[in-house]
């Protein structure tokens, strides 16, 4: 028997996803958590096949924990799921060792091809994706300034373009509200930026939310 864990902070997603995958898969076992904490939690404690989590959940985020799976369990496949930017997530992802990212916008028609080449020890990222990262490269020779923020930065600057005060992220990410405030600085100073308000505003103009 197959054991996936899946990792998505919205029920019904999960529920989607694991009926999709056990009309596909005979002799399956898939496990549901709903935040990357518990979710590395289980990567450590138990054995998997495959992994499929979104990309943001409740606490830190998919990027943030992917390192920690892979140090923990190298030759686990890891699954990314997410609604954002294709070109600027897709790298970050696989970067940090991902087997395949995947938009949920074509999540239904694209996993199982995504499981299946995952299995096999190998990448797989969907043509879409792929003919976007190769436009952005030719069409961007530059890296535009959020291109150099660290994952958890990057993850920071969308939650303060959101609106959330940096109490909020703080408790969020179970930070201390200090430690978001250095975050901000760094943010702020990476990209030329001085207040909230320049950071909602580049957020939109690179379409970061």
């Amino acid at each position: 028997m197959k054991r996936f864990l899946l990792a998505d902070d919205h029920a019904l997603i999960r529920f989607a996803i694991k009926n999709l995958l056990m009309d596909h898969f005979l002799d399956l076992q898939v496990e549901e958590v709903g935040d990357a904490i518990v979710l590395l939690d289980k990567v450590m404690k138990e054995k998997w096949d495959l992994v499929i989590t979104d990309i943001d959940m409740p606490g830190p985020g998919a990027l943030e924990v992917l390192p920690l799976i892979k140090q923990h369990s190298p030759a686990l496949p890891v699954l990314v799921l997410s609604i954002h930017r294709e070109e600027l997530y897709a790298v970050r992802a696989l970067k940090a060792g991902a087997a395949g990212f995947i938009g949920k916008d074509t999540v239904m028609e694209e996993l199982i091809k995504a499981v299946h080449t995952a299995l096999r020890g190998k990448k797989y990222i969907p043509p879409s994706i792929a003919e976007r990262l190769v436009h952005t490269v030719e069409n961007n020779p530059a890296a535009h300034p959020h291109e150099n923020l660290s994952d958890r930065e990057l993850g920071i600057l969308r939650l303060i373009a959101s609106g959330m005060t940096l109490s909020e992220i703080a408790t969020e990410l179970s930070l201390a509200v200090a430690t978001i405030s250095t975050y901000r600085s760094r943010i702020l100073k990476k990209l030329n930026l001085k207040t909230n308000a320049a950071l909602m505003q580049y957020a939109i103009a690179h379409r970061l939310l």
